[in-house]
């Protein structure tokens, strides 16, 4: 339910993270992969509230909340890290909804702390801008900045330098997202990949650089968990422009040019594997 003080809503969406492309160029030496991401952003996700308290406080809620720990979470540490930045006194219990899967490609804990840094930003009048709520996040992962961002941007490093992309070449675009329910680690993912650096993203726009992309973890995500095969396979059969697993999986998306495209797939995909956790959505 929305909290609301003084006619002002106090809520904020963890939105979805999509890598339509994601090339993985080198392996460092501290663990940390170099690779260039093309990311977007689901019109929908996790919802993060927040009501008055003198302390940092954490409720969990939502049908993937029963794995986390309302104790050690991505979200308190976004909170405590704005607050020390901030030095203010000020405290919140946060209201985490979690709608999105655990472990999933889509940076559900991300885009929780993400949104909890804009949220409390809001909530504690402390007017820090965009830009600098991103560069404070730095500590708290590799994609959370871009998640702090909400908006297509492509990312190099770790993920954490990013480009906004202004050329709106993915403006009015669909994506179907499909998760196999099956949790996998980003570590294991990246640590299983081959070392081979098979180049840099090409095109003169997020979209073109999308189509001519690819995601350099698909392979080893597939070895540890191969229910991604068969979503991709699914996916590749509903005449979207573009199907690929994002990030380090099991998501797997497909991108359609508009809505009546995105429903014939969806209603596809729903038969196809009835078991699956299936949403929708267009493009921020």
């Amino acid at each position: 339910m929305s909290k609301q003080e003084s006619g002002v809503e106090w809520t904020e969406t963890a939105y979805a993270k999509i890598n339509l492309a994601l090339h993985v160029r080198t392996r460092n030496s501290d663990g940390y992969h170099e690779l260039e991401t093309i990311f977007a952003f689901l019109d929908s996700g996790d919802d993060v509230s927040v009501e008055s308290d003198t302390a940092l406080k954490l409720n969990l809620s939502g049908p993937f909340s029963s794995t986390l720990n309302a104790s050690d979470n991505l979200v308190l540490d976004a909170a405590t890290l704005l607050r020390e930045h901030s030095s203010t006194e000020k405290g919140a219990v946060i209201n985490l909804d979690k709608k999105l899967p655990v472990a999933s490609g889509i940076g559900g804990g991300s885009a929780d702390a993400a949104a909890t840094l804009r949220l409390l930003n809001r909530f504690w009048e402390l007017d820090i801008p965009l830009e600098e709520l991103v560069e404070i996040s730095t500590p708290l992962g590799a994609d959370v900045p871009a998640c702090v961002l909400s908006q297509t941007c492509m990312g190099r490093g770790i993920g954490q330098d990013l480009t906004h992309l202004e050329d709106q070449s993915l403006n009015g675009y669909y994506l179907l997202l499909v998760n196999p329910l099956a949790p996998v680690s980003t570590g294991s993912v990246f640590a299983a990949w081959d070392g081979n650096d098979l180049g840099p993203l090409h095109g003169d726009t997020a979209l073109n650089m999308a189509l001519s992309g690819r995601n350099d973890l698909t392979l080893p995500a597939i070895k540890l968990e191969p229910s991604i095969r068969e979503t991709l396979n699914t996916l590749e059969d509903t005449n979207s422009i573009l199907s690929r697993m994002s990030g380090s999986g099991a998501t797997c998306f497909a991108l359609y040019k508009n809505e009546e495209q995105l429903a014939t797939a969806r209603d596809m995909v729903q038969h196809q594997l009835p078991a699956a956790w299936i949403t929708s959505g267009s493009i921020i």
